[in-house]
């Protein structure tokens, strides 16, 4: 029979927490990310540019937090913002 030190039991605590808060982290972000996607689709441009600020917070909190790596998480903002803002220049 394995011996399971203390430690281990802990460790395996702590790696349930974090993985339950990590996946509640990233599906709000990826819920925020589709209503972008949606306001865009129906080039909706007030409500797209409300839910982008949303979106980026929602994304740097998560790169914060180490759910997402930095550079994942700017890469993403980057594009959600080159899709909002070129909603913004067809019109003009």
């Amino acid at each position: 029979m394995p011996v399971i030190h203390k430690s281990t039991i802990k460790r395996a605590r702590q790696t349930l927490k974090r993985a339950q808060r990590n996946r509640a982290v990233s599906s709000a972000v990826r819920g925020v990310v589709k209503k972008v996607l949606a306001a865009v689709e129906e080039k909706n441009r007030e409500e797209a540019a409300a839910l982008l600020r949303e979106a980026t917070a929602a994304l740097g909190k998560a790169a914060s937090k180490g759910v997402l790596k930095p550079n994942t998480a700017s890469r993403r903002i980057s594009r959600l913002a080159a899709r909002v803002n070129s909603m913004a220049a067809a019109r003009t």
